[in-house]
């Protein structure tokens, strides 16, 4: 981990530590969602070959703490078993699907959220959420498998990276090349390799509701979203691609998950509205 990503956690985790001693609440959670996922590259959205499609991912199971310091502001860790990543079509001179490029990459999530909640007694409250998250990699995988078949040779790509990528391929000579037999899956990067980072650095924000179901349990529904600020690549791999024949083609990366979260949650005190009704 960078210096400054090492710097921010642990000034916001330090704020996180202090507010407990002027907290008004404290509660425990367990938090399951949905989210689309989207591997944001400059070189695959620029090539002809590459088509991005809608992918879903479930993290499964995410851990909460929080604090409410007063009736409007609150602070909340998370703990979440994420997966995230991103499904390339690829197309051939046609425009036939003859294969896929797939990113699929599982991380452990660490957002620290700031909370501006309403300040009602109403059994359900909005809520805002903001702050930095940082991702821990466990595993991560970029594969690639095509179909025989004629395909577009990208603006300033040098032959013999695509040889090197699709073994077999033969040059047209009129800006096309020809698989004469189907490759194979195999991985192009992965983490066994040293290809991917071991840590991420990202912003997380949230909006939705809590919603009281009992003196000590509330459900919460949000709308999140994340987006990473570092590429998730190592920095060797970045300069290969970047120095490479398909230089003018790879670019920067970066990921945005965006997805609906439910969470079941126990305060150590009372709920809001219950509070208020006695």
């Amino acid at each position: 981990m960078k210096r400054p990503q090492l710097r921010a956690m642990l000034f916001c985790l330090i704020i996180f530590s202090c507010s407990t001693a002027y907290s008004q609440g404290i509660h425990l959670g367990l938090t399951t969602s949905m989210n689309a996922t989207y591997v944001l590259d400059q070189g695959l959205s620029k090539d002809p070959r590459y088509n991005s499609t809608a992918t879903y991912k479930w993290a499964p199971i995410g851990f909460n703490f929080g604090v409410d310091v007063g009736r409007k502001f609150g602070l909340s860790l998370e703990s979440i078993m994420a997966r995230q990543g991103q499904i390339y079509q690829i197309i051939d001179a046609a425009e036939k699907v003859k294969g896929e490029r797939k990113i699929d990459i599982k991380t452990i999530q660490l957002p620290l959220l700031m909370k501006f909640m309403s300040g009602g007694n109403a059994g359900a409250r909005a809520n805002f959420n903001l702050g930095p998250q940082l991702n821990l990699l466990t595993d991560a995988v970029e594969s690639v498998q095509a179909q025989a078949g004629t395909y577009e040779i990208p603006a300033g790509v040098d032959f013999t990276s695509i040889q090197s990528e699709f073994p077999g391929a033969v040059n047209n000579g009129n800006g096309t090349y020809t698989l004469a037999n189907n490759v194979p899956t195999r991985e192009v990067l992965s983490k066994k390799a040293n290809d991917f980072k071991n840590t991420e650095f990202a912003i997380a924000a949230a909006f939705g509701l809590d919603i009281d179901l009992s003196r000590h349990l509330y459900l919460t529904t949000q709308v999140r979203a994340n987006y990473t600020l570092t590429d998730m690549r190592n920095g060797d791999v970045i300069e290969q691609i970047k120095n490479g024949d398909g230089g003018n083609i790879f670019g920067q990366r970066a990921s945005l998950n965006v997805g609906m979260q439910l969470g079941l949650h126990y305060t150590l005190g009372k709920t809001r509205s219950f509070k208020f009704k006695e």
